[in-house]
Formats: structure tokens, sequence, C-alpha cells
């Protein structure tokens, strides 16, 4: 079994960048000066998932206003909505308002990314919305059904997908915190897979990861070993380790193993041992080790403290009791 470690969501903003950004919004600052911040900050942070040796770095999506942001300003039937509480945390987003059935722009998702000089395409983690979240968390005023809406997402992000892939892009990271919070059924479940049978393919040969959090994944799993992707990822946080189902065959497993709710940090050897259970009940083809939700719900000294358990944890897999 494949063990992989990576950062699964954004990191924390550093203190001078908040400052930075403020200082701009008050005409207090250039452009240009936030932008250099911006810059240093996100090869603060690939410097930090290199150190850590985890398997794809992202730059901590520091640019990322919120996980919608980019789609509500760049795709056509998007405004961007008011000041939204972000599940049950003290963070927030703006909620993208939809007017009509949305359309793609191309190059919207890959000009919002970290550059390639930072992060190299083969070397990165792309992390977008997933479709049923994506649907489910905008004010729709389309007049398409969620359950369309769902389907649609899943074909739009899967030309964003094969864009990327063509640019040399090899892991493709879903948020899904919706289906475990709010679970599917009947037509909208079936609406959901079928926006992931968009997904999976576009990846072509590449990793697809749905990452669940902020809800307990053991309800759900029937529906998640449904999604036609590579790896599944479950908070432990919110699901008991116990409850979890090895996956299909050939199928991958993530771990959120760091809880982004308190700065604790959390124990390697309990993550390896909570693994080592996990390998005995099953045989996923790889194991993901990565934070259970956004560590920007953190400080970034916490954050990154806790950054240093993946590595750590994956040395005792790899030793001589381990899983490999």
């Amino acid at each position: 079994m494949e063990i992989r470690t990576v950062l699964t969501g954004p990191f924390p903003r550093s203190e001078p960048l908040v400052a930075a950004t403020r200082d701009l919004d008050r005409g207090r600052a250039t452009a240009e000066a936030v932008e250099a911040r911006f810059a240093e900050d996100e090869r603060s942070v690939v410097a930090l998932e290199s150190r850590l040796g985890l398997d794809a770095v992202t730059g901590g999506y520091l640019r990322w206003a919120d996980l919608f942001r980019p789609f509500a300003e760049g795709w056509p039937g998007f405004t961007v909505g008011p000041v939204t509480r972000w599940f049950q945390t003290n963070t927030f987003f703006r909620q993208p308002i939809l007017h009509a059935p949305p359309e793609r722009i191309a190059g919207v998702v890959r000009s919002a990314l970290p550059s390639t000089a930072a992060v190299p395409p083969e070397r990165a983690n792309v992390i977008l919305p997933g479709p049923f979240t994506f649907a489910g968390l905008l004010d729709n005023r389309s007049g398409e059904t969620r359950e369309a809406l769902t389907h649609r997402f899943g074909r739009l992000l899967a030309e964003d997908v094969r864009e990327l892939r063509a640019a040399g892009y090899q892991r493709f990271q879903f948020q899904e915190p919706l289906l475990v919070v709010d679970p599917p059924t009947g037509p909208l479940a079936e609406a959901t897979v079928a926006a992931y049978q968009s997904l999976g393919p576009a990846a072509d040969g590449g990793t697809t990861i749905v990452w669940t959090y902020f809800g307990d994944a053991g309800p759900v799993q029937p529906l998640l070993h449904r999604l036609a992707v590579d790896v599944v990822g479950i908070d432990l946080a919110e699901t008991e380790p116990e409850a979890i189902v090895p996956p299909p065959e050939r199928r991958g497993i993530g771990l959120g193993c760091l809880d982004p709710r308190t700065t604790l940090a959390e124990d390697a050897g309990e993550v390896a041992r909570i693994a080592k259970s996990l390998r005995k009940r099953g045989n996923p083809k790889e194991l993901w080790l990565g934070p259970g939700g956004p560590l920007d719900l953190l400080p970034t000294d916490a954050a990154a403290r806790k950054l240093h358990v993946l590595p750590a944890a994956k040395q005792i897999l790899l030793g001589p009791e381990g899983v490999s």
C-alpha cells in the first residue's frame, strides 16, 4: 500500500499578508506590493511542504478568498453574494449567486492557481469545489434544479480538469463537505454520481480525490464508494475510525487526521495506529494522510506544527512494524 501525505485545503495567510491586503483595500498599499507579498508567502508554504516531504504541493491557495470565488468572479451567470458563515466555523465565504445556467470560461481556474514557478504542475495538488457542494451552497436563482446544477457542474469542472491535465497537472481534489453534512438521496444522489462520472475520466490517468469533512462519513460511504474517483477522504474528527469501510479494490482512502478545530497537534503514533487498523480490515491501494478540513481555521504557526505530524506518522508506517 502506497502512503502519501498532502495538504488538503488552504493554508492560513500570514499576519503580514493579511495586513498587506487590508492596506490595499484602504489605499495604503499598491497592488504590486501586495502581489510581491502573495508570491513570497506562496514560496514559504511550498518550502514548508517540500521540507516535510509531502507528496504534492499547493502553495496554500492563499490568493483564493474562498473555495468558490474564482468561479463566482470569472464564470458568466454569477455574481458574488453576501458574507456567509462557512459551516459551523468562525470563518466566512461570499455566497455565489447564480442568475442563469452557469457557463465556463477557459483559463479562469488555471489563472487562479499558484504560478507554475512556485508550484510545478507535476507536483501540484489542484483543489476545486466538488459539484454537489458547489450546487448546494450557492444562491440558485437560475431556474435550474439542484439535481441539474450538480450534474452540470460535474461536466463544467471536467472541462477544467481536461485543460489542466493537458498542461501537466496530475492530481485533482474535490472539496465535498456538504456530502457528509447534508447527504444527498434519491435523484440528487444519482446526479452526484453522474457528476463524478464526468470528472473521473477527465483526469485521463491522473489522480482524482474527493475530500469530505465537517460531518460523519460513516452513513454516506455506500454513496462515496460509487463515485468515479481514485481516493475518498474522510475527516477523523467526525467519523469513528472503526466505522470506515475499506474502499473497493484498487481504490485509495484518505484519512483526515489533523483537526483544524484545535491548535493541539495530533500524536503521530495514534495516526499510525489508526492506519494500521484500517490496513488489517482491507487493502486500499493508497493511503493519503492530510488535514481533515481546511487549516486556514488556525493561526499560521499552529497549522505548520500540525503538518509536521504527517511525515512523522508516515515514517512510523514505513518502519519495520508499519503497513507497507
